[in-house]
């Protein structure tokens, strides 16, 4: 009898501490979302101050043109052009939150603006919501199972799984919507004959950064769910988590299907030739506490902490890289100084949401000059 009470009081206690530490979150609702002082957590408001004035001391250095930014910033690819909208951005603009109350902001936090490669870690997200809906059985699983067009054709692109796709180490091999794979962001030696001919890599052994190949991934993900990629994010995410009626995912002039007889958009996984998400600094920052929350909104689990700890696993072919964001672990983008348990989103022109699930940190910036990154965390860690 002893034994049974014990166990009852144990469980009790377990129950009371996950409570309690459920409710030192909190949730904005739609259109609200209420701020505290730093100094109510313990945080030193001047140091705080300082990072933010760096965040808007260091603005990225490119053409707030972002056509004239992209064209730019990807000149050396073959081929390469505009084929989705763009749109000048504003200045820098960022959240920093805590335990999902506001603590710091500066900016323009209602501006919607192009967020470039942040899209793939809403991208990646779609895909989860997949896998958790059963649309999809296993990241293990080959491609070419569920999508039996020309796409994953080939001895090489068979072999392709989900999970290298999320990972970007799948080397698929091929052409979509007028960009080719080996176009993408080619070496800096050699020429196009080096760059088609090239030996390619068994799928999962070597990561590279390739938007044909994240456009792959959308395009698949669009024909599992036979619906616009936009609607599930909005029906399954963005609605739940509150996030406002301004946001836009776009993809390519040439990216439009057919499924089931309707005219659907493939979009894409980024604004490399423009399109991708379209979006304000303040849902950005909802999606960030979805993630640092492990997938659950109040007392809602949009999707589910497995999905989570996976996505934020290091893989086998780059230990910086889960599926579809960034890690701090060891490694060529490791931020010395800070905590390797952080994970993020990083976009083209310098848009980051950066999460810490130990500390109930989301840190949201816009326009930052890329390499200065690590040095504005840090200076935010300086503060605790």
């Amino acid at each position: 009898m002893k034994t049974i009470h014990t166990l009852i009081f144990l469980v009790f206690i377990g129950l009371f501490t996950e409570t309690s530490i459920a409710q030192q979150l909190y949730f904005p609702e739609r259109g609200n979302w209420n701020e505290k002082s730093p100094t109510e957590f313990n945080i030193d408001s001047a140091k705080l101050n300082e990072a933010v004035e760096y965040a808007k001391d260091q603005e990225y250095s490119g053409s707030r043109d972002l056509r004239q930014a992209i064209l730019k910033g990807f000149e050396r690819e073959p081929y390469h052009k505009i084929l989705g909208p763009t749109k000048k951005r504003g200045a820098p603009a960022g959240l920093i939150l805590k335990d999902g109350y506001i603590i710091a902001k500066w900016g323009d936090i209602d501006r919607v603006d192009m967020t470039f490669s942040v899209t793939k870690s809403y991208l990646s997200t779609i895909a989860g919501l997949a896998l958790d809906n059963k649309l999809i059985s296993s990241a293990d699983d080959f491609v070419y199972n569920y999508i039996w067009d020309n796409t994953y054709d080939g001895n090489h692109n068979k072999k392709i799984t989900w999970r290298h796709l999320l990972t970007q180490s799948s080397d698929w091999s091929g052409q979509l919507w007028g960009g080719y794979d080996w176009a993408d962001r080619p070496p800096k030696t050699g020429d196009i004959d080096d760059w088609k001919f090239r030996k390619l890599q068994e799928p999962g052994s070597v990561f590279e950064y390739n938007d044909v190949r994240v456009n792959v991934l959308s395009y698949s993900l669009l024909n599992i769910w036979r619906k616009p990629l936009p609607q599930i994010l909005k029906e399954k995410i963005m609605d739940p988590i509150g996030g406002s009626t301004t946001w836009r995912w776009y993809g390519y002039d040439n990216s439009w299907v057919t499924i089931d007889g309707i005219q659907m958009q493939s979009v894409s996984g980024g604004g490399h030739s423009g399109g991708g998400l379209f979006i304000n600094t303040k849902d950005h920052a909802r999606f960030g506490l979805l993630f640092m929350n492990n997938g659950k909104w109040n007392n809602k689990q949009l999707i589910s902490e497995n999905w989570i700890t996976e996505a934020t696993k290091s893989s086998k072919a780059n230990s910086n890289y889960g599926f579809m964001w960034w890690l701090n672990q060891k490694g060529s983008r490791h931020w010395e100084g800070l905590p390797e348990h952080l994970f993020y989103a990083a976009g083209f022109g310098g848009n980051f949401i950066v999460v810490d699930q130990k500390q109930n940190i989301v840190i949201v910036t816009r326009w930052l000059e890329p390499n200065k990154i690590d040095e504005f965390v840090t200076k935010i860690y300086d503060s605790f």
